[in-house]
């Protein structure tokens, strides 16, 4: 009999598919390059009563997104059964033979405790347990994640840090950028039509508006600079909408698509990352960063330490508090944009997300390799 190989790719992510375009999506797009790839993102509580369903939609030819569908109010152990059985149905119905499982988060560990795969990724992209509103079994399941995985993967240098003593085989990568798309932000691009009648100068932000921003910040920037608009792109999430301050030169655009960001972008004089100084942004890479980098805009952000360490002290970024944001603002206003461009330019060259899943590409390779060398010498030491 010809037993067939693995093929495929499984991730499970704490985060949706057509949430705001991030590093499982640039990582998984590039996967499915050589892979068919399942995303088995979190649960929707929408099903009828003892009715689950799995939702499967092919954003590509080789990915495929999936989303269970569970009643409401189901008790946690509950919860992980419906959709244990959910990730079975599609393993059997899609013949699913997973040479690769990739977990974005240790919620996802039970529901692959009977699955088999040659290789386990642990892409620990940010301390999730650290965020509002956590699930308070991260923490107790992280460790099973860590006995399971063959690597572990972090977001950034400052989690590296805090894992690298808890696996064998851990590796940072920090947030990288897809140049092409966000450089076109220096190019003529059509204003968006909500943003081109907000006065300028304009300083930005895009995306997720959750307890990682500073929203005192923002309101106090916005009272200091009355000249100045803050336009702030993407999701409001985790936090009351109410509590967003509302000024005459703040502007929460919401939502959109990622192609459409370096149209917002190319109107802006200054990108901001004003993120709060919490537990929540201890460990955070953000992927915007470079993002703006690309788009050859000057850059102020609170002390992040994956933005102060290399950026700031490098003077790529500027590095400000509540305090002195609005100066940093109009500093980097009056940068030179050549100079900006050239500095920003040398970060960005350094880097790319095909580069990188090119590097954790080779580290998979590697362990799949000495794992079927292992299995080929397995027979001839049982017959000693």
């Amino acid at each position: 009999m010809i037993v067939a190989e693995p093929r495929d790719l499984l991730c499970f992510s704490h985060l949706r598919w057509g949430f705001v375009f991030q590093r499982p999506n640039h990582l998984m797009t590039r996967a499915a390059r050589v892979r068919r790839t399942f995303f088995f993102e979190e649960p929707r509580y929408d099903a009828a009563p003892g009715r689950p369903t799995l939702e499967v939609a092919a954003v590509e030819p080789s990915l495929h997104v999936c989303t269970p569908h569970v009643e409401p109010g189901l008790a946690g152990d509950a919860r992980v059964e419906v959709q244990r059985l959910l990730l079975e149905e599609l393993v059997r119905e899609r013949d699913v033979r997973p040479e690769v499982l990739w977990f974005y988060t240790p919620m996802a560990a039970p529901l692959a405790r009977g699955i088999e795969a040659p290789l386990v990724v642990y892409d620990c992209m940010d301390e999730l347990s650290a965020f509002a509103g956590a699930p308070p079994g991260l923490r107790e399941l992280e460790p099973e994640l860590f006995r399971r995985a063959d690597l572990v993967f972090t977001g950034g240098h400052s989690l590296y840090a805090s894992k690298r003593r808890r696996h064998a085989r851990v590796h940072a990568f920090h947030s990288s950028v897809d140049a092409h798309h966000f450089v076109r932000a220096r190019g003529s691009l059509a204003e968006p039509d909500d943003q081109r009648a907000i006065p300028r100068p304009r300083v930005g932000y895009f995306g997720v508006i959750d307890e990682r921003l500073d929203l005192e910040l923002i309101d106090r920037t916005a009272r200091e600079l009355p000249a100045w608009h803050w336009v702030l792109v993407g999701p409001v999430a985790k936090i009351d909408p109410a509590a967003l301050p509302q000024r005459a030169n703040i502007h929460w655009l919401g939502q959109k698509p990622y192609a459409s960001l370096p149209q917002y972008l190319a109107g802006w004089d200054v990108a901001a990352m004003p993120f709060a100084l919490n537990e929540a942004t201890a460990f955070i890479s953000p992927t915007k960063t470079l993002e703006y980098m690309a788009a050859g805009k000057p850059v102020v952000s609170t002390a992040i330490a994956d933005v102060v360490e290399p950026y700031g002290r490098a003077g790529a970024v500027l590095i400000a508090d509540r305090a002195t944001f609005g100066a940093a603002i109009e500093r980097a206003a009056a940068r030179d944009p050549e100079e900006v461009r050239r500095v920003s330019d040398a970060w960005v060259a350094r880097t790319s997300w095909d580069g990188t899943w090119r590097e954790m590409s080779d580290l998979m390779e590697r362990v799949l390799r000495e794992k079927r060398e292992a299995s080929e010498r397995a027979p001839e030491c049982s017959t000693t």
